[in-house]
């Protein structure tokens, strides 16, 4: 079947209403997101009933779209809620979700029923590594299917031939990796009682273990050579931005990031550069390759664990892993995103200390990024302070240039 190759949607998460109008603003075609209940992100702070429909609308205003993620494994339950739920989002009316992301044959089943005019999205949890089972969710009525990430860019492109030109492939092309299929990860459940699969994962998979033999209880051997230990099952972050003709050649329609539970920073950083990454390649493809550098040293400025292309290229080996350390690289901190304007200073809910003095820098939606310096912090009231040591506190700053509503603020760090 031909495949008529078009620019693809950028999907971009979103933990919370400052991260949707982040997205929206940063370069997102769309954007997903997740209640109170039923998504698989409980530790995200998520949003409210009414910060949804805000931020949908904000969305739609903008042009952009909003789906909203359902994808538990439902127990029995948890049905009737669920059922409620759909029929408050219907209730949006004109500001209802774009699209609802379900894996469960039963939620499915129940959105069918309580909103059938929002399409449906097949969730990566749903394991679809085979267009058998994108045909089996497309007679059902899905518009798309979220392809599992253990698939290569060869067995997508077979999948593309393989289903209707007018059904959409979402692949995660930049984020985390759950080692565990396509998600469904058990460790979490059996050590801490709280389920992966209900959303309340406990990353148990970047811990550090060690072996003990059956014979010889109390020694505890390392399993790699490091004395340290190591990291089960602990890869490193997925990140395409230099293979975007292979994944617009595979027939990909969505390239979806993953970090509902990411700051605003990272939001931007990531959304602005795969922003100016796709539209590069379709203006100018001698352009993107130029730029490619640039965009690796861009999304490396984003908190990660270090980067691997995953099972696009085949099944990764051990340089794809971690093994000496848990933690992420984190090369820039944030500091809070300025949100209006008094007597010349500039209003931001400060997320972390910065001081007087201090040099950082003014990221844009444009691509634009300033050197600055703080040249005055004062509180809501006009005191001026030597720096803003209290988490989310309202104040206002000088930094010697005209700022604008969703500039960020962040400062570089010493790795």
């Amino acid at each position: 079947m031909s495949y008529n190759k078009k620019k693809p949607e950028l999907l971009i998460p979103a933990g919370n209403l400052e991260t949707l109008k982040t997205a929206v603003i940063y370069g997102a075609d769309a954007i997903y997101i997740g209640g109170d209940m039923y998504g698989l992100r409980a530790k995200a702070k998520n949003f409210s009933m009414e910060d949804m429909k805000e931020g949908i609308a904000f969305a739609h205003k903008h042009n952009k779209k909003v789906y909203v993620t359902a994808n538990i494994t439902a127990h029995n339950q948890d049905l009737d809620g669920i059922r409620r739920y759909f029929k408050e989002l219907v209730a949006f009316g004109q500001d209802r979700p774009d699209a609802l992301i379900i894996s469960d044959p039963g939620v499915f089943t129940i959105a069918k029923e309580e909103a059938p005019d929002i399409e449906i999205h097949i969730s990566t949890q749903a394991n679809n590594t085979n267009y058998a089972s994108y045909n089996f969710w497309y007679g059902l009525g899905a518009k798309r299917v979220v392809s599992a990430r253990e698939l290569s860019l060869k067995e997508i492109a077979e999948l593309r031939a393989n289903i209707p030109e007018d059904m959409e492939i979402e692949t995660f092309v930049h984020g985390a990796m759950c080692i565990a299929y396509s998600g469904r990860c058990l460790l979490s459940n059996y050590f801490t009682g709280r389920d992966a699969n209900l959303g309340e994962c406990t990353h148990s998979c970047r811990w550090k273990y060690h072996l003990v033999e059956e014979k010889r209880p109390g020694e505890y051997v390392p399993i790699e050579e490091n004395e340290r230990g190591t990291y089960i099952f602990n890869s490193k972050d997925l990140c395409m931005i230099e293979y975007i003709p292979q994944l617009v050649e595979a027939g990909i329609n969505s390239f979806k990031v993953e970090g509902r539970m990411k700051t605003a920073l990272y939001v931007a950083t990531i959304a602005r550069t795969y922003r100016k990454a796709i539209d590069d390649y379709f203006t100018n493809q001698e352009l993107y390759e130029k730029n490619k550098p640039f965009y690796m040293e861009e999304v490396s400025k984003g908190v990660n664990r270090q980067f691997t292309t995953g099972f696009f290229f085949g099944k990764p080996g051990h340089k794809d892993q971690i093994y000496d350390r848990n933690t992420y690289d984190k090369a820039y901190t944030y500091l809070g995103t300025i949100w209006g304007e008094k007597d010349g200073l500039y209003n931001l809910e400060q997320k972390n200390k910065f001081s007087v003095g201090e040099e950082i820098e003014v990221i844009r939606p444009n691509g634009d990024t300033l050197q600055v310096t703080v040249n005055r912090i004062t509180d809501e009231e006009g005191n001026d302070m030597d720096s803003c040591p209290h988490p989310r506190q309202s104040i206002y700053i000088d930094l010697g240039v005209k700022l604008y509503q969703y500039d960020i603020l962040r400062r570089k760090e010493e790795l």
